[in-house]
C-alpha cells in the first residue's frame, strides 16, 4: 500500500504567526495591554551623543531630551507578563515629530522575538525590574549580572489626573503615547547581507490613561559594552512621570527603506 505523505502545507507555512511552525513564539496581532505601568524619567543629554544615536534620515529635534522608560506589562495578549526598559529619543522625520527607540531590554522571549521580527524593536534579553520599595518607585536593569541602570522616583507625589491645573501634563502624556514611534529594523539574509533594512513606524491605539503622577526622580546609568545606555549620559533630570494605561499595539508601516532608496 502506498503511504500518503502529509507534509506541512505551503498555506499553513505562510499563514503561521511565527516560528517554530509547531509551537509559534507569538500569535498574530494586534496585541492588547492591560494596566501597562510606566516610570519615565525625562533628562537632558549630550546633543552630540543624541545625534550619534539617530539613524539617517532622522535628525535631532533640538530639545536635547531623552526619555528613559521602565515599563511593567502585567497582562499582554500573546506575550504574557514581563518587564522592559530602554531609551527613547524625540526626533524629526521629514519635519514631523517622532519618537525613536534606540535600546530596549526585557525578560521574556515572545515579546523579544515579535518585537524584533515585526516592528524592528531593538530588544535584547536582560533582567529589568519595576517595583515600589517602601516610599520609592524603583526601576533597575541588570545585564550579564551587572547593574546597568537605576531609576528612582518619589511615589505618587502629585496626582496629574485629579487636578484641573494639570490638564496640559495629562495631554502631553497622551500625545507621547499616540505619537509615531520609530524603530530601525535590520534582518540579515542567509548570505549575511541585509534582507531588510527599514525605518518602521507604528502608533499605539485604544489608549486609556487610567492614572498619572509626577514626582522627583533620579537616574544613574553605568557604562556596559553590551548595554550601552550610558552612551546617552544624564546631564540633568527634567521630570519624573508614573502612569498606567490600557492600550493596543497594532502592526506598523515602512517609513523608509534603505535597500530601495537612492
Amino acid at each position: 500500500m502506498m503511504r500518503i505523505l502529509k507534509m506541512i502545507s505551503k498555506n499553513k507555512i505562510i499563514s503561521s504567526a511565527s516560528m517554530p511552525i509547531n509551537s509559534p513564539s507569538y500569535p498574530k496581532g494586534p496585541y492588547e495591554f492591560i494596566d501597562r505601568e510606566y516610570m519615565v524619567i525625562i533628562y537632558e543629554s549630550d546633543p552630540k551623543a543624541i545625534e550619534d544615536a539617530l539613524p539617517e534620515p532622522l535628525i535631532p529635534d533640538g530639545s536635547n531630551l531623552v526619555y528613559y522608560e521602565f515599563i511593567k506589562m502585567p497582562d499582554s495578549s500573546g506575550f504574557g507578563k514581563y518587564t522592559e526598559t530602554g531609551i527613547v529619543i524625540p526626533a524629526l522625520f521629514n519635519g514631523k515629530s517622532v519618537n525613536y527607540t534606540t535600546q530596549m531590554y526585557l525578560d521574556c522571549e515572545p515579546p523579544i522575538a515579535a518585537g524584533r521580527e515585526i516592528w524592528g524593536f531593538p530588544k535584547k534579553h536582560a533582567l529589568p525590574t519595576l517595583e515600589l520599595v517602601h516610599d520609592t518607585f524603583t526601576g533597575t536593569l541588570h545585564y550579564a549580572g551587572q547593574l546597568v541602570s537605576l531609576g528612582t522616583m518619589g511615589y505618587k507625589h502629585e496626582n496629574l489626573i485629579h487636578k484641573n491645573t494639570h490638564q496640559h501634563d495629562v495631554q502631553a502624556i497622551k500625545d507621547k503615547l499616540s505619537k509615531i514611534q520609530v524603530n530601525l529594523k535590520l534582518i540579515p539574509d542567509v548570505n549575511g547581507e541585509a534582507a531588510i533594512a527599514q525605518l518602521v513606524g507604528y502608533q499605539m491605539t485604544n489608549i486609556v490613561l487610567k492614572s498619572a503622577w509626577r514626582g522627583p526622580a533620579r537616574l544613574h546609568l553605568i557604562p556596559h559594552v553590551n548595554a550601552p545606555l550610558a552612551d546617552l549620559p544624564v546631564i540633568k533630570v527634567i521630570d519624573g512621570l508614573h502612569y498606567i494605561v490600557n492600550t493596543t499595539l497594532p502592526y506598523g508601516t515602512v517609513l523608509f527603506d534603505y535597500l530601495s532608496s537612492s
